[in-house]
């Protein structure tokens, strides 16, 4: 797990899991595994413990990760699950959360090495990760008469780039923008 998380930008993370089992007691569950009590979410309890940087202890993940270091933490661990079985589809929901720039990038070409094997689904809002896409799909909501309706559709090379513009450049889109937007996409990064 820790060399999957130095490959996406955090270098000297420590990364524990806790796999606690309560002992049986007054409200027994259908049945007992080794005096353990067995419940339909299973035996075991895991907490995962981590360090983000050298020196610190590690501290209970759900209490200290950012965003950032949660998404990373995430594709790794699914990275590594993937060698575990046939899985054939994964979801990234917004698994730029809390990054940007370098680390972007980073977790862009992972997500692309992953979906060299498997197919990855990937919702993001950065042009570092969507430059990557073998496939670009833009999601947008419009109120029609009261309602809200969803709307999913395709991108050819051309509406890539100029998404990819629109999510580098935000409101105006500048020439620059579509020019850098276009070495991104063709270059795939």
């Amino acid at each position: 797990m820790e060399k999957e998380v130095e490959g996406l930008g955090m270098a000297g993370t420590i990364f524990e899991a806790c796999f606690l089992s309560e002992e049986a007691g007054g409200d027994e569950p259908p049945f007992l595994i080794g005096g353990k009590r067995v419940t339909e979410q299973g035996m075991d309890q895991v907490e995962f413990y981590f360090s983000p940087n050298p020196g610190e202890a590690v501290k209970s993940l759900a209490k200290i990760a950012s965003g950032g270091e949660l998404s990373r933490l995430m594709l790794a661990i699914k990275s590594l699950v993937l060698t575990q079985g046939d899985i054939p589809t994964l979801l990234f929901d917004e698994v730029d959360a809390g990054i940007g720039g370098r680390v972007a990038e980073i977790v862009g070409k992972k997500l692309k090495k992953v979906a060299a094997s498997y197919q990855v689904l990937c919702v993001t809002h950065l042009p570092q990760i969507a430059a990557l896409a073998d496939s670009h799909y833009v999601v947008r909501k419009e109120v029609v008469k009261g309602r809200t309706f969803t709307e999913v559709k395709k991108l050819n090379d051309k509406e890539r780039v100029a998404e990819v513009a629109r999510m580098l450049g935000g409101v105006k889109i500048t020439e620059k923008a579509k020019r850098h937007a276009e070495e991104m996409v063709k270059g795939q990064g």
